[in-house]
Parts: C-alpha cells; structure tokens; sequence
C-alpha cells in the first residue's frame, strides 16, 4: 500500500534537496524537462524542411495562422490555472482537493467551449477565412479541448518534482506527431489538413497517457476553494490571452494589413519559418519556466529565497546571451534547415530581433514571480494587457511599412517595456537584490557583438571570435566573486 504514496514522500524529499542545495535541483529538474523539450523540438523542429519542402509558402502560411488561434485558445481555455494550481497546492492542507477541483472545472469549461464551436462551426470558418475548410475548425477545436484537460495533470506532475513522468509523456506526444505527419504528408503525400490530424491524434494519445493521474485521485469539487482559485487565477487570464496576442497576433495581422494581398500568406509563411529558426531560446526559456514556476513557490519560506532569486537571474542572462550569440554565429548554417523558397536577406536581422525578443520574455518570466508569489495578479494583467496594446498599435503602424520585419520589432519593443515595467513594480513591491550592473553588462555585451556581426558582415572565423569573446567576458567577472566569498567562510568556520 506505500506505493500509492509515492508522489509525497518524492515531494518531500526533493523539498530537502532543495534545502541542501536548490541549485542543483533546479538544474536537474531543468535539464529534464530541457531534454524532453530540446529532443522533442528538435524532432519537431525536422518537420520544418518537410513542410517548407512540401508546401508553398501560402500553404504553409495557412498551417502558421491556424497555429496562432491555437496557441491563444489554449490560454483562453486554462485561464490561469496552472499557476492557481503551484500557488494553491502548498497553499491549501488537502491537495488532491485542489486538482480535483481544477481538473473539474477545466472538463466543464473545455466542453461547453467545444459545444459552441460545433454549434457555430460554419459561422466561425467563414470568419476566419477558411468557409469551405471548416473541418480545420473541428480538429483544431479538439486539439485545444484535449490540450486544456492535459495541462492540470502536467502542472501535477511538475509540482510533484516527477520531471520523468512528464518528460516521456511529452515525447510521446511528440514522436506520435512527428510519424504521423511523415506517413501522411512524405509518405502518402497528402495536404496540410493531415498536419492537423496528425497532431490531434497526438492530442488524444497524450490525455490516454494521462488518464492514470485523473482517474486515481477522489473527484471532489470544492465551491469554496474554486472561487478563491478564480479570484486569483481571474488576472492571469487577462494576463495570458494579452500574453499570446503579444506572441501570435503579428502572423494574424500580418496577413491582413498588406497591401498586396496576393502575396501576403506568402510572407505570412516566410516569416513562420524564420520564426521557427529563433526556436532554441523559446525553447530553452519555456524548459526553464517548466522547472522554475514550481521551484519558486517551493523556496518562498526559506531564509535567502530573494538571493536565491537573483542568481538565477543572473545565470539565466548569462546562459541566454550565449544563446542568442551561438545562433547568430551558426545562422548561415542553421538557415539551410528551411527551403531556399524560403531564404530571405532579412533573414539574419529578424531572427536576431526575435531572439532579444524572447531573451527578455525570459527575464519577464523571472520577474513576474513576485505578483505570483504576493497573489497580486493583477498586476500581471496589467502588464500583459499593456504589452498586448503596444504589440496591435506597432503593428498597425510597422507591417504596411516593413512587412514581417516591422512584426519582429514590434515583438522586441513589447517584451522590452514588459520586463523594465515588471522590474519597476517590483522594486517597489517586493525588492529582490538582482545584480543589475552585471545583468545589463552581459546583455549590452551581447547586443554589441551582434551589431557588430550584423554590420560588417563578419565571417563564421570573425564571429567565433566574438562568441569566445563573451564567454571570457562572463567567466572574468564571475570568477572573481567566488574568490572573495571563500575566504569569510574559512574564517567563519
């Protein structure tokens, strides 16, 4: 009978190793979900070729759009509950409690947006542009059903520390996508559609996998429980959707606000791909919120929990730069995994903008810890909702002048204002000693190097050189700290 007690003690024992050393904890359980998503994505990433291969830009611009409502429905659709479910479940003395009633409360949501979409369904494709496609709605509507019911037994597992678990499940997931699509689209050679369906069996095979987590807990709903839940979740919906206008709205408006509307799904399409491109930071900041979100609620009542905090900023930074500098330096190589109908002289430049971009989504992601952690969401909200207006005005004014160029800058602009407002209220709100003078001198140092490479058109010999150049940057200021932090733990002792 102990063994059905195995998620809590596991709990409890990662709860010491993070008293022992929260570091390595966090490393090993980024590096987890780091592995799933790093071999997922790049799995994911090899069905880019194919498409671009496969499909005109206009066809794939198609599959890029579609994509984009996805991305925003699925927020709309979990309305801030795993976040509600990290802050409630060291929160509140019965956790089950709160799964249960979480995991009943999406069902029932998830449904009755389901029933509406069917129930609408030719209304709705004719809106979107796809009326004599409308079975695109119906699978995509599933797909972000079944995503939605999913996501609470993620957050579950992640909570739990059972990084593993959740690792082979995603990859699962992913690798039923990735045989799917090369048997219907490379193999029978089919349409775009079949990307859909491939991806919605891949949906079902992942909440089957998940279905363990749900059926062995005691469903209970809590009313009580469920509107104090609400009430802080309520912001991070707002906070969410703006989130995702922030990050899919330009490849929508994109289409929209070009003069030549023949060719827009065409830049529409060119743009997704260098999007794909700039994948490895998305990647690496989405691994690293995986881990860090729990991790942060877990550390909130030890004794140095705000030092803790900032160092990881800083590491954070320091490994993001590399990042952005490793992809600029290898990008004559990286751009050859899209289609030459695909390669474009703004290439470079977007890809570089898209990748500060979601450099500082990253750090905003470690900022915004403190509304979550104070369960001042609204803030958050705020925040996001502020971002989202920024990103249509800029949109608006950049896409008619600059295409998809005017998209990556306005993303940039975005996610910049976002983390300086975040990093303003949190001063005030809940001061964390960030080491602001190292952070800005390897942002500034990375930015530099990439205006260098940018502007004299530097070789891959050059730019080694200037990627070389960062890391004996980076270990030349952060050597001498741990010297002088030695010698008073010697004395102390």
């Amino acid at each position: 009978m102990s063994f059905l007690r195995e998620p809590r003690p596991l709990l409890k024992k990662e709860n010491q190793n993070f008293r022992v050393n929260p570091f390595k904890t966090l490393i090993n359980q980024t590096a987890v979900y780091g592995l799933s998503s790093i071999l997922g994505r790049l799995l994911n990433y090899l069905l880019v070729p194919l498409y671009t291969r496969c499909f005109t830009p206009d066809q794939y611009g198609i599959v890029t759009e579609m994509y984009a409502y996805v991305a925003f429905l699925a927020v709309f659709l979990t309305y801030g509950m795993e976040t509600s479910f990290f802050r409630f479940y060291k929160k509140f003395d019965k956790p089950k409690e709160v799964y249960s009633t979480i995991l009943i409360s999406l069902i029932v949501s998830s449904s009755l947006f389901l029933l509406l979409v069917f129930l609408n369904l030719k209304e709705i494709s004719i809106w979107v542009g796809y009326g004599e496609n409308s079975e695109y709605i119906t699978w995509f509507s599933l797909i972000v059903f079944l995503d939605a019911i999913s996501s609470i037994s993620f957050a579950k597992l992640r909570v739990q520390n059972r990084a593993i678990r959740f690792a082979t499940i995603r990859l699962i997931n992913i690798a039923v996508n990735i045989l799917l699509n090369l048997y219907f689209v490379l193999y029978k050679g089919f349409g775009i559609e079949y990307i859909f369906i491939s991806n919605l069996v891949a949906s079902l095979t992942m909440l089957l996998l998940l279905f363990p987590e749900m059926i062995k807990t005691k469903w209970v709903f809590n009313y009580k429980l469920w509107r104090r839940i609400i009430t802080y979740a309520f912001p991070l919906l707002f906070a969410g959707l703006a989130g995702m206008v922030n990050e899919t709205i330009d490849r929508v408006l994109l289409k929209h606000l070009l003069e030549n509307s023949e060719t827009a799904m065409h830049e529409v399409g060119i743009y997704g791909a260098f999007y794909k491109l700039s994948i490895i930071m998305v990647l690496f900041t989405q691994t690293f919120r995986f881990a860090a979100e729990p991790f942060y609620f877990l550390q909130e009542k030890k004794k140095n929990y705000k030092k803790i905090y900032a160092d990881i900023m800083r590491y954070f930074v320091i490994t993001t730069g590399f990042i952005f500098l490793c992809v600029l330096v290898f990008y004559d190589f990286i751009k050859f995994f899209i289609g030459s109908e695909y390669h474009d002289e703004r290439g470079f430049f977007v890809v570089a903008i898209l990748l500060l971009a979601n450099l500082f989504l990253g750090i905003y992601y470690n900022l915004s810890i403190w509304y979550k952690l104070t369960e001042k969401t609204i803030y958050g909200a705020l925040i996001s909702v502020f971002g989202a207006t920024i990103t249509i005005v800029l949109n608006f004014i950049l896409i008619p002048v600059v295409g998809f160029v005017g998209c990556a800058i306005t993303t940039l602009v975005c996610y910049f204002l976002m983390t300086y407002i975040s990093y303003y209220f949190l001063k005030k709100h809940y001061p964390i000693p960030y080491d602001v003078k190292k952070i800005l001198t390897y942002l500034a140092s990375s930015i530099t190097f990439f205006i260098i490479i940018y502007a004299l058109n530097t070789t891959i010999y050059t730019n080694l050189v200037f990627l070389l150049s960062y890391i004996c940057l980076v270990l030349l200021i952060e050597k001498p700290k741990k010297i002088v932090n030695s010698k008073p733990k010697s004395l102390t002792k």
